[in-house]
């Protein structure tokens, strides 16, 4: 179904890739036993499950008024506004009913009940979609002139002004009423491959055990992982790493074909709708030129160099004779923990976000005290991070793993950038446009990540701790834009190679994303060494399922750059246009919305700033390393 139509509040998690387990809650928590403070309170969707059937009893019969609507559309102003008007009610009580079952699924994916809700809601959904198929054809028939006759002569059509316009833009990809109706029905079964693999990798999946150097045996999930590639023990990094990817490896072949089936999924939307790829199919209902993406592919592998400069730096302050894949998240700076409770965290993203004014300070601390947060890892709760703003008349939730390293605050510094921007768009825009795309999303989260970084440097005078500082921060450019293209590139890859009729399985995966890693980390250079058993990294990344999401870590990463920089120098008209961005919900097209903020993503000037940017990083890392006598 088209996004024009049922305009559902996107319920896309912004996971951080990047995000790294700790010491302190490394193990993973008894749910039971943590204070209520650190933890949702879904009450504000539904007091109970049974409030939550009762609205989905009521959401159903609501549905099947959608028949009386046919034939009628486009024969008056009235008429069209009464179906946008009823296709807004179902749209916001159908993204509480999705966000209510979905968030109590994460916090245990052991627990098949929330995800049968979840099932519930797309089978009702799809049968929905196929019987409102004919609403596109039925506007499209009647021409814009007519549609923008109506707009002028019914006032409260002006707010569905823009997904009308975007709806005709798009008018060569839509089909006829009885194949939009196949294409609803597909989404009965279009997810099921997301929805395999994030219950075998969360829940179903054999952890492997291990004997670590001092004898002790840990069982390696995905949170004790996160927390020995951060160990400062290489031998146990090495343990852990191999132990890890071997057991991904005996899975090969399912990940394979969970993954090759989802690629089939959008190869089937990409030719039924007519588009030349599928990453024109992604990116052109938000009308983002392919160039943007080719071109950030393009400029990261002629910028490598910077990058393996940045490696031979870590090389460097990690001592090794050889710089391995295992060692990327080791500390490099010796005897320095830069651990934080959630309380200390919390407090020093409030100090870092005040150059954003008042009202975004104070609403950053509503989300922390009034419980729009769920911090702590528990067991069963999905890994990563996310914000969902999607519950447009209440507020935004945030989803953390939080483990009291410097990057769990970065994470919530990241992730409540996502909530304000919904907070702010949901405050200031009518429902249809309320919503934003991935593309302007990142730029939200990264801006906070700079505030932050900026914040700290200010407040030290130790090297060791501003080297630690500093590393951290290059560490984000490794992990946001580089290894956001890295997998951007593999993406476009395996879509490019089912576009051309090749199969796709796990050996075919592995091959084509060891070969892309090792370039981009230099392997054959010397610059770092990537074990073979790295090639099965692929199945570790859910964004994958994502339809072409990466790229736009990449891309926010460099925008926001641009934009904190002006923000920080004090510049009063930077700060309101930041400000009115963060308003701007989808009230224009994502390249649009940005070059209103002050920064064109057509142009390759905020990628050369941010490189700039990372070698004066380094140049300050050299420096004190020169003093240092490293």
């Amino acid at each position: 179904m088209k996004n024009w139509l049922f305009m559902c509040k996107s319920i896309v998690l912004f996971v951080l890739l990047t995000l790294v387990a700790g010491n302190l809650y490394a193990q993973q928590n008894n749910r039971a036993t943590l204070d209520d403070k650190y933890k949702w309170d879904l009450s504000d969707l539904y007091s109970s499950d049974e409030d939550w059937r009762a609205a989905m009893e009521e959401i159903t019969k609501k549905l099947e008024q959608v028949e009386q609507l046919k034939g009628s559309l486009t024969q008056s102003a009235d008429n069209l506004l009464k179906a946008l008007q009823y296709n807004t009610s179902i749209s916001k009580e159908a993204s509480k009913l999705y966000i209510y079952a979905s968030m109590n699924s994460d916090l245990d994916s052991r627990d098949s009940k929330y995800n049968g809700m979840k099932q519930e809601l797309r089978h009702l959904f799809s049968t929905f979609g196929a019987k409102a198929a004919f609403i596109e054809p039925e506007i499209l028939g009647a021409g814009w002139p007519t549609v923008e006759t109506f707009i002028k002569d019914e006032p409260k059509l002006e707010i569905y002004r823009v997904p009308l316009e975007n709806m005709f833009r798009t008018q060569k990809h839509s089909l006829s009423e009885a194949e939009e109706r196949i294409m609803a029905l597909s989404g009965m079964i279009s997810g099921t491959p997301s929805s395999v693999y994030n219950t075998f990798r969360n829940a179903e999946m054999p952890s492997p055990e291990v004997t670590l150097s001092n004898g002790e045996k840990l069982k390696v999930s995905s949170a004790e992982y996160s927390k020995f590639r951060a160990s400062d023990n290489r031998t146990d990094r090495e343990i852990v790493f191999r132990a890890y990817w071997n057991n991904f490896a005996q899975y090969k072949a399912t990940y394979g074909e969970m993954l090759s089936a989802n690629v089939k999924t959008d190869l089937f939307r990409t030719e039924a709708r007519h588009y030349e790829s599928s990453l024109e199919a992604s990116l052109y209902p938000n009308n983002i030129p392919v160039d943007v993406y080719h071109s950030l592919v393009d400029n990261v592998n002629k910028n490598l160099p910077a990058f393996h400069r940045y490696l031979e730096i870590k090389k460097r302050m990690l001592a090794v004779d050889t710089l391995k894949y295992l060692d990327l998240y080791a500390p490099v700076v010796k005897n320095i923990d830069l651990n934080y409770s959630y309380d200390e965290g919390s407090k020093l993203v409030i100090e870092a976000l005040k150059p954003l004014g008042k009202e975004y300070v104070s609403t950053v601390e509503k989300a922390i005290n009034e419980r729009w947060i769920d911090v702590y890892p528990t067991e069963g709760k999905v890994t990563g991070a996310y914000s969902n703003g999607a519950f447009y008349d209440g507020h935004p939730f945030i989803l953390l793993n939080y483990n009291d390293l410097y990057n769990d605050v970065s994470t919530l510094a990241h992730e409540l950038g996502h909530t304000m921007q919904s907070y702010f768009s949901n405050k200031t825009q009518p429902y249809p446009t309320a919503d934003y795309v991935t593309f302007v999303a990142e730029v939200a989260s990264t801006f906070n990540e700079v505030l932050l970084f900026n914040h700290m440097i200010k407040t030290v005078d130790d090297d060791d701790v501003k080297l630690s500082l500093l590393m951290n921060w290059l560490d984000g450019f490794k992990g946001t834009l580089f290894r956001q293209t890295q997998f951007a590139e593999f993406e476009l890859k395996i879509h490019e190679e089912a576009e051309a009729g090749k199969p796709l399985t796990g050996d075919s995966f592995s091959e084509i994303y060891s070969d892309i890693v090792k370039r981009y980390y230099g392997h054959d250079q010397g610059i770092c060494h990537v074990d073979d058993y790295i090639a099965m990294e692929w199945a570790y990344i859910p964004h994958f399922y994502y339809n072409f999401y990466v790229y736009q870590y990449s891309t926010s990463f460099t925008a926001s750059i641009s934009l904190a920089e002006k923000v920080m120098s004090g510049d009063k008209k930077a700060l309101k246009n930041y400000m009115d961005f963060l308003a701007a919900g989808s009230s224009d097209y994502p390249i649009e919305l940005l070059k209103n903020a002050g920064v064109d993503m057509t142009t390759a000037e905020p990628f050369e700033k941010a490189i700039d940017a990372m070698n004066k990083v380094m140049d300050e890392i050299e420096t004190i390393l020169n003093k240092k006598g490293l």
